[in-house]
């Protein structure tokens, strides 16, 4: 990389170059690890474990009084009264890596009382490294990323994730599915939402959607999107997304017209009219209920859905 990457970015991809190479070496003999469950198709390796005690060990090295949390640890290690938090991924994809199938990353992000400042996710099957500091831009390696410039749905390429656990609403994506399948030009679901994020991010994917995502599958790769000049929110355009479980993202024509598409589903919507629901005073509960879920068949008209526009990066 020619350019001056920031201190706290510059510990972040040394941490995930180290992730990288044990999710390498492990790579080679896949019939030898020891393979856990977290729950019905939700796996954990030794790999996974190894990988993120090896990148939590270089950070706390270089900042001993950041917090952590990290998707198999939580927030065992680190200061958890920090106001910076390393949110880590150490193997994102990990049904596709235990299967020989090459799609899954290592995702490390730097927050700073709740915003995104920092974000890496390491490729470590093709050696691509996709990183961002707040400010300063998206890059792959030593190339600047721009989101796509397609500004019809019907054109676009949309990346997506399946929900697989269990307590996910299945039929419920299964509508969100068959509706953006039907607007845009193709849908893709490899598997990892942190690589499928980057991929927006170069242009790649015009958009992306998911349900069902944690903190570790999509800060770093949230930042790699605005950077290169794309917008992320929850299903209804919002900002507030990071635990939301949802998530919607895509370059700025595209973004609007999926948030348009999925803001029926949005689990925001449905928890607010539930809210009404149970209040003693206010409109008809039945009517914001009848609002809040998605009908059989799609509405005649929808009402405009305001977005809200992250602050533009800055060149």
């Amino acid at each position: 990389m020619s350019q001056s990457l920031h201190p706290m970015l510059n510990i972040a991809v040394k941490a995930a170059r180290a992730a990288g190479a044990i999710i390498n070496r492990a790579a080679l003999d896949l019939e030898v690890l020891k393979v856990g469950s977290k729950g019905p198709n939700d796996f954990v390796s030794e790999v996974d474990q190894a990988a993120e005690q090896a990148i939590i060990d270089i950070l706390l090295e270089a900042y001993p009084t950041h917090g952590i949390l990290a998707e198999e640890s939580g927030r065992a290690r680190g200061n958890k009264a920090s106001e910076y938090t390393w949110v880590i991924d150490p193997l994102d994809g990990t049904t596709n890596f235990l299967h020989g199938f090459p799609v899954y990353a290592v995702s490390i992000a730097l927050l700073h009382r709740g915003q995104v400042q920092q974000g890496v996710v390491y490729d470590p099957t093709r050696n691509d490294l996709f990183y961002a500091s707040r400010g300063r831009g998206a890059f792959l390696n030593d190339r600047r990323l721009r989101v796509s410039k397609r500004t019809r749905l019907s054109d676009s390429l949309i990346g997506t994730g399946f929900p697989f656990r269990k307590g996910d609403n299945f039929k419920r994506y299964l509508k969100m599915f068959e509706e953006v399948m039907h607007q845009c030009a193709g849908l893709r679901r490899p598997g990892a939402a942190a690589l499928d994020l980057c991929y927006v991010a170069a242009g790649s994917y015009d958009g992306f959607f998911e349900t069902g995502l944690s903190p570790w599958d999509v800060a770093a790769g949230s930042l790699i999107i605005t950077e290169a000049g794309g917008l992320i929110g929850n299903f209804t355009g919002e900002a507030d997304f990071l635990y939301q479980r949802e998530l919607v993202a895509g370059n700025p024509k595209v973004y609007g017209q999926l948030v348009q598409l999925l803001a029926p589903y949005s689990r925001v919507i449905t928890e607010a009219a539930d809210t009404a629901a149970a209040a003693p005073e206010g409109p008809d509960p039945a009517a914001a209920l009848a609002a809040a879920e998605p009908a059989a068949a799609a509405p005649a008209k929808r009402a405009p859905v305001r977005i809200r526009r992250s602050a533009a990066p800055k060149a």
